[in-house]
């Protein structure tokens, strides 16, 4: 697959080279989005069911979450389009997110290169929401330690990974280099597939001398996604599935990491429900480290600006043999919307993540604006 994902790419650029660019100018598009939170939250963290001193977080916090997205394009005479995606993260400093090329047409399809999810993690669906405090994800741990504290150690919190996302990578990588390319959509139906050489993100070519994002000598990743959206009469049905592998160095691990999910949503008279089912192997001996989760919900999109949402997300991380850390997630929301671009979220979420032997759990009552531009 790694020598057919090259063909593909040289072919592209092959085509590209084969007529010359119009005077037409570039469309210098950009935009970007900006969340405000404001939550009141109780929440604390205990190991053998006794409460540690110092890590009782209760109270008024803030979360944001912002990104300026930089999406230039040219469309050439051959009719391939050539095009720009550069994220720059709003919060905790200006920095890069994903950056990458794309060449696409209607019948090419759409090649992406550059440091971007694999096509099996965008291919993924999972239960719907509409609130953006996000507990399929590690968002909601911005409010509760769900990761852990000084005082406790770590709690198993794997970014990427089933445990606490349906959107999995391998071995939880993330936007690191990579070469994908989608099918166009035949009758709603896209197919993808992706090939990373090593873990590193986003560091230009330096031979693996840049953040490895799960330090343990990840290569030769490969992933493929289906995706299927299409409506009958008055239904809308949205499928989507992936499947990941990858390689460790020797000697690293017992058996090289593996990732699969498969979620659903369907849509009718203002009302979407839906769910996902992730799982990753991660290749260590007895298990160890591996995860897996589901996500379930609903959401209705009344006559007028509300929409209303309850979902849930489950999942747990083998610790040790015959142990297990569980995340567990309820929410429940309402969204307005405010007019272009601009909307207004209220929700309440509890969630708690471990086991008898150390747990940090909270809840939080918020409210958010979000812009998107």
């Amino acid at each position: 697959m790694k020598k057919q994902l090259l063909c593909t790419s040289a072919i592209a650029l092959g085509v590209a080279a084969a007529a010359p660019a119009s005077a037409q100018d570039w469309d210098l598009a950009w935009g970007g989005f900006m969340s405000q939170h404001i939550a009141f939250i109780d929440s604390d963290t205990s190991v053998g069911g006794v409460d540690v001193a110092g890590t009782d977080f209760s109270g008024l916090e803030l979360h944001q979450s912002a990104e300026i997205i930089f999406t230039p394009s040219v469309t050439l005479d051959n009719g391939l389009t050539f095009g720009v995606n550069i994220q720059f993260e709003g919060q905790n400093g200006f920095s890069i997110d994903e950056s990458y090329m794309s060449i696409s047409s209607d019948t090419f399809g759409r090649l992406d290169i550059g440091a971007e999810n694999s096509a099996g993690y965008k291919s993924m669906v999972g239960a719907p929401t509409v609130t953006s405090m996000w507990i399929n994800s590690p968002s909601i741990s911005s409010f509760i330690p769900l990761s852990g504290t000084a005082a406790t150690g770590a709690l198993p919190f794997g970014f990427r990974q089933a445990a606490i996302s349906s959107y999995t990578e391998v071995a939880g990588n993330n936007d690191v280099r990579r070469i994908s390319y989608y099918t166009p959509s035949f009758n709603g139906l896209t197919i993808g597939v992706s090939y990373a050489r090593d873990g590193v993100t986003n560091a230009g070519n330096n031979f693996g001398g840049g953040l490895d994002t799960n330090a343990i000598a990840l290569s030769d990743v490969m992933d493929i996604g289906v995706s299927y959206s299409q409506s009958f009469g008055n239904a809308d049905v949205n499928i989507g599935a992936r499947y990941g592998v990858g390689s460790y160095a020797a000697g690293v691990v017992a058996s090289d990491p593996e990732t699969w999910g498969i979620g659903a949503t369907i849509g009718f008279g203002g009302f979407t429900i839906g769910g996902s089912w992730a799982e990753n192997d991660n290749g260590f001996a007895g298990g160890i480290g591996d995860q897996e989760g589901w996500s379930f919900g609903a959401t209705f999109d009344a006559a007028g600006p509300w929409s209303f949402e309850a979902l849930t997300y489950q999942g747990e991380t083998t610790v040790a043999a015959g142990v297990t850390s569980d995340y567990t997630a309820y929410k429940i929301g309402a969204s307005r919307d405010l007019g272009p671009g601009v909307d207004w979220d209220l929700y309440a979420v509890m969630a708690e993540n471990g086991n008898a032997a150390a747990e940090a759990e909270g809840f939080a009552i918020g409210t958010a604006i979000n812009l998107s531009f």
